[in-house]
């Protein structure tokens, strides 16, 4: 008469030496799952045989179900094991790709370059800085009390119709000059000022010669005994610093609201040609009253 649980353990053995020799010999992670379910999947070879327990006498089953899960786990391991193994040479692969050479030249990191309208704007300000004038910065939302009223524009002024203004809601607007900055200047600080004030302002132009957004730089300078002559010096030694010691520059009577009397700055150029550059004027009196 055949003993059942002697059968069952030579049948496990054999089945357990087949999944761990098919489970060695696997290369590849994409071929594991298939292997592994074949063996301990649903309808693998050990849920087969568990199935077989139900044909065994009861007082049999107890130490058949714990052969075949002694199997199974045997098996398992050995699956996990082949696991492990793979994903650890995955791994080093993986490093050995990534590997630094340290013996290789650095790579070269090649820095951006300034543009060149910043660029302008850094010579204008060192060029200035050398004569004396500290930076200044403001709001570029302004109200319009800053931007215009206190610069001697109130609201009809004809001046205000030659800018174009782009407003915001509250009653602001985007500056159309860099001159709101010395209003500011002088209602917070104490008198004399020299500084200079650079910055984006924005007007309602778009065309071939004109951009909605351009860069300004504004110069002021308040002290006692401050003449045009000291305005005529200073910006003709600016010029001459930034176009040439020997650059020709011309003064022509001009209208701004804000100052008294007021000039167009041009300079000679190599084509004999005269090229504005800048307007300029002494600070006009009702400026100096609306900031105190």
């Amino acid at each position: 008469m055949s003993d059942p649980l002697l059968e069952l353990r030579t049948q496990l053995q054999s089945l357990q030496d087949e999944a761990v020799r098919e489970a060695s010999a696997i290369q590849r992670q994409a071929d594991l799952p298939a292997a592994r379910a074949r063996f301990l999947g649903r309808k693998g070879a050990f849920g087969g045989l568990m199935r077989l327990l139900g044909r065994l006498q009861p007082s049999e089953r107890p130490a058949a179900g714990a052969l075949i899960n002694d199997s199974k786990a045997a098996v398992e391991a050995a699956f996990d094991a082949v696991k492990a193994r793979l994903e650890a040479e995955a791994l080093e692969a993986a490093l050995a790709a990534g590997r630094v050479d340290v013996t290789l030249p650095g790579r070269q990191i090649v820095a951006g370059a300034v543009h060149p309208v910043q660029r302008m704007v850094d010579d204008l300000v060192d060029i200035l800085a050398q004569l004396g004038f500290d930076i200044a910065e403001g709001p570029e939302v302004e109200t319009e009390g800053y931007n215009f009223d206190r610069l001697n524009m109130p609201a009809h002024h004809p001046a205000r119709d030659m800018q174009d203004t782009f407003f915001v809601e509250g009653g602001l607007v985007l500056r159309t000059q860099t001159s709101p900055v010395q209003i500011r200047v002088m209602e917070t600080g104490e008198p004399p000022f020299r500084i200079i004030a650079p910055g984006k302002v924005y007007r309602c132009d778009a065309d071939v010669t004109h951009s909605p957004m351009f860069h300004q730089i504004e110069g002021l300078w308040v002290d006692r005994d401050v003449t045009m002559v000291d305005l005529k010096a200073v910006l003709t030694a600016f010029l001459r610093k930034l176009f040439g010691p020997d650059r020709e520059v011309r003064f022509r009577p001009s209208f701004f609201p804000f100052t008294e009397p007021s000039v167009e700055v041009d300079v000679r150029r190599d084509d004999g040609a005269w090229m504005e550059v800048l307007g300029a004027g002494m600070v006009h009196p009702q400026v100096l009253r609306n900031v105190g």
